[in-house]
């Protein structure tokens, strides 16, 4: 218990106030926030109900347009690798490479589009509610 009392004092007091300096110390960055998506438009408020968050790996196949499609819920994502263009039907586009982040858009139908030969990964992380699609397709 003293062991603990201390750590909490020197914490407190500032010691360890350059944290994190060194490489092998946890260091956080932010990637991404807001409150609108990509394009521009306010997130709008989460719907009601049980929330459940979904976290997906999508793998896009080289040379591979999707679908027309919406999302009823705030979703974002990390591209891991590749190169992905993501377009709306209102002409909107956003091109996407390694490490970069999205917000999607939300209840406006868009389409990724995969124009190289490489794959695209990218991690997509879903606000949802129990029971509701993520997705919905045209």
């Amino acid at each position: 218990m003293k062991d603990l009392y201390l750590i909490f004092i020197t914490l407190i007091l500032g010691v360890g106030n350059a944290w994190p300096q060194e490489v092998n110390q946890v260091s956080v960055e932010i990637l991404s926030k807001t409150t609108n998506s990509w394009n521009g438009e306010a997130l709008p408020p989460y719907p009601q109900g049980t929330p459940e968050i979904t976290i997906e790996k999508y793998l896009i196949p080289g040379n591979t347009t999707l679908a027309w499609h919406k999302h009823p819920v705030i979703n974002a994502g990390v591209m891991m690798r590749g190169q992905l263009t993501v377009v709306t039907k209102a002409g909107k586009s956003l091109h996407l490479s390694k490490g970069d982040t999205i917000v999607e858009t939300v209840h406006t139908w868009h389409r990724g589009i995969n124009e190289h030969s490489e794959p695209v990964e990218i991690i997509v992380f879903y606000a949802g509610v129990l029971d509701k699609p993520l997705t919905i397709q045209e």
